[in-house]
């Protein structure tokens, strides 16, 4: 690994934002459970890195990367709405940032579950491999969407024992993206009124990540906090509208898990929509519902607005702010109708579309259809109507709507094939359903790596049938629908 070029600037900002600390790694029967070989060619990591003895001494946080600087980041937050206070990265180091193999923004290395940090709070600083297995597997399928987020490269495993519900076995799962920095770490120095940390972390993120999007300088100090808030509010409601349209669920958006960069990240107990539920909570700790799947457009504005408070310190009024993050609705729809009228095979979403989109949600919903492929077989009612209209129990509402869409299909003009394409290009074929990880996850803890290493491959591309796959290119089994998971998958 001393070939890959690393630097970690995040360890040039003041000492107050960071600790340096050493890793408390993995011990006992340290092995490599797989290497996602698209995130690994990014940074330029070929087979014979990753098959090196000093990359597993790397992943597994028994020795630091070569060249980097290992720390772990504070920051705050508000957690299901109440502020929490002052958090961190609780079982998290940042190893340092690789060249990427094209040019671009360097991506950092993170490991979760490498031991205990100065903000562990009540927490071990460990992860257990049902958990690491999943967000390394969500990494995947929403980076495969073409959805923003933060990578996954690897996962290693011990013999090391975690409690959690019940005893669990040790692993880390390293994460890669240009930054971890969130919400809440700038919400951290709004609580401890410190104007000029605040006003540092802002001119690095601005230097180091929106040069391109910024202006060179500013006659008003002002200005350039109002279009870094403005680009962040765009990025925010940009993300919200890929969720939506592939029915996924956070189900933790707390302030300290909204990526400053527009990013997904922190993947606890989040799930891919199976049968269609506006108010679908995937978290069994969200008794109320705040993060339900209907719930996470208001709630990232609502966590702009606690971000946007923060630079009131530096001499913003309410109104400035206020005006700035008034843009986040036009920002989600543009997104979500422009996502949507390729999701349709329509060229775009207009006003007299209104009614005939809005019934196709109420179809769904009122039949619990399949999200993922209520979308995706829609492509092919000329060849295979009856496979779409199988998705809904009551075949006759869905064939009214369908009537109504094939009227206004004609009015695109569109060839069969332009329009099969386009939405074939946009619906996947496959989602990273609940019961496919739990079988990742099963069959890893059995010995075999075989499973994951194939839905890396499905996920990494759920466009394109991939013989093997039939079965996950179903709606899921009714005994296997619905599950609810804990802050601890």
């Amino acid at each position: 690994m001393k070939s890959l070029k690393v630097s970690n600037s995040f360890a040039e900002l003041s000492p107050e934002f960071y600790t340096r600390l050493k890793m408390q790694g993995l011990q006992h029967e340290v092995q490599l459970v797989h290497v996602n070989p698209w995130v690994a060619s990014r940074l330029g990591i070929d087979e014979t890195i990753w098959q090196s003895r000093e990359f597993l001494e790397v992943m597994s946080g028994q020795r630091d990367l070569p060249g980097g600087v290992t720390l772990a980041a504070v920051y705050s937050g508000h957690q299901f709405g109440v502020w929490a206070g002052q958090l961190g990265d609780g079982r998290a180091h940042l190893l340092g940032a690789l060249a990427c193999a094209s040019g671009g923004t360097p991506l950092e290395i993170q490991l979760k579950g490498a031991g205990l940090t100065p903000y562990s709070r009540m927490g071990d600083g460990r992860a257990v491999l049902r958990s690491s297995i999943r967000e390394y597997l969500a990494s995947a399928a929403m980076d495969g969407l073409n959805i923003p987020t933060t990578l996954a490269l690897s996962i290693t495993h011990s013999q090391d024992r975690v409690r959690r519900e019940g005893i669990e076995t040790a692993a880390i799962v390293s994460r890669v993206a240009p930054s971890f920095i969130r919400f809440g770490s700038f919400q951290h120095w709004y609580a401890n009124q410190r104007p000029d940390l605040l006003q540092e972390l802002l001119d690095y993120v601005c230097a180091h990540f929106f040069v391109d999007e910024l202006q060179a300088s500013y006659a008003n100090p002002k200005d350039k906090i109002l279009d870094f808030l403005d680009l962040v509010t765009q990025k925010t409601a940009h993300l919200m509208a890929h969720w939506q349209s592939v029915g996924f669920v956070h189900g933790v958006m707390n302030t300290d898990n909204m990526s400053i960069l527009g990013l997904t990240i922190d993947y606890g107990p989040y799930g891919f929509m199976e049968n269609f539920y506006p108010n679908w909570v995937i978290n069994h700790s969200d008794q109320g519902g705040r993060y339900a799947f209907a719930q996470q457009v208001n709630i990232a504005l609502w966590n702009l607005h606690q971000l946007a408070i923060s630079f009131s310190i530096l001499g913003l009024s309410e109104a400035d702010l206020r005006e700035v993050l008034a843009g986040y609705e036009s920002y989600f729809y543009d997104k979500y109708f422009e996502i949507h009228a390729q999701k349709l095979g329509l060229k775009q979403i207009t006003k007299a579309d209104e009614d005939l989109f809005n019934d196709f949600w109420r179809l769904m919903a009122s039949q619990a259809s399949d999200f993922t492929l209520s979308f995706r077989r829609l492509a092919t009612i000329d060849s295979d109507e009856a496979a779409w209209l199988a998705l809904f129990p009551q075949a006759a509402e869905a064939k009214a709507w369908l009537q109504r869409y094939r009227v206004r299909l004609k009015l695109d003009n569109l060839s069969i094939e332009a329009r099969q394409a386009m939405m074939n290009r946009i619906n996947p074929l496959y989602t990273l359903r609940t019961y496919m990880a739990q079988e990742v996850i099963d069959e890893v803890q059995n010995g075999s790596f075989e499973l994951i290493d194939f839905m890396i491959r499905i996920l990494q591309n759920p466009y394109i049938v991939h013989p093997g796959a039939e079965r996950y290119a179903e709606p899921t089994p009714i005994e296997k629908q619905n599950s609810f998971l804990s802050c601890s998958s």
